[in-house]
């Protein structure tokens, strides 16, 4: 097993803005190794989050290649990028992007049904995530019954019980107060330094970047800087 989780060489995308070409990102090279949390940091439109995206196989490079453990996301179908994402990748979104109509139980559930995992086991397994994250009962609610904080764990819970080799997490901290955020952090942490879980974010907190122990700052579509720092 490689050391390296994500690979990215002379990585380039550009978009259309009103037929006006805009570079988002400009022959950037990263690389993750296993058991890392990363911040990808820069102000708007720095391609921060680009660079998550590309990573995650949400997007495409228009030059240079992506690598996730050791596949190439270039080579790869969008069924196949999809089975990837399904089976090796977990998401964590801004929006947190749960499913309105389903309770938190089920929303945790849902990426192993699509996985195929026996209904027994995917009841015990989102039951006692959920219990681990203090949602036990907030297990029956929707998402609209929940706080932006009870949101934002259940969509960890879901992002994280399928044990993915990498959680990509897009600003986790939007909308969230100060002390809820600090609790996501020391999750993501955990998640980190116990279970090896690689993390990388795409953030312009600052509390985020403290908690992260490698900060990559972006500027106009190319890294210029990247640094360790010691966690919080």
């Amino acid at each position: 097993m490689s050391d390296v989780v994500v690979r990215c060489s002379g990585v380039t995308r550009t978009y259309q803005d009103n037929a006006v070409p805009v570079v988002a990102l400009q022959g950037v090279d990263f690389v993750v190794k296993r058991g890392e949390f990363v911040s990808l940091a820069g102000p708007s439109g720095s391609g921060k989050t680009t660079l998550l995206n590309l990573i995650g196989g949400l997007d495409r490079p228009d030059s240079g290649t992506v690598e996730v453990d050791g596949v190439t996301l270039n080579d790869l179908s969008e069924s196949e990028l999809s089975d990837l994402r399904l089976h090796q990748m977990g998401f964590v979104f801004q929006s947190y992007n749960l499913i309105p109509v389903l309770s938190a139980q089920e929303n945790v559930e849902f990426i192993m049904q699509l996985q195929g995992v026996a209904a027994d086991e995917r009841r015990e397994r989102a039951s006692s995530l959920l219990k681990d994250l203090g949602l036990a009962s907030m297990a029956g609610r929707r998402p609209g019954e929940l706080s932006g904080g009870q949101q934002q764990r259940a969509a960890v819970a879901r992002a994280i019980v399928t044990n993915p080799v990498l959680l990509l997490a897009d600003e986790p901290s939007a909308n969230l107060d100060s002390g809820t955020t600090q609790e996501l952090l020391e999750l993501l942490r955990t998640l980190n330094e116990r279970q090896g879980v690689t993390i990388i974010t795409a953030t312009h907190d600052p509390m985020v970047m403290g908690y992260s122990k490698r900060q990559v700052n972006l500027r106009d579509g190319e890294i210029v800087e990247d640094n360790s720092s010691r966690a919080a």
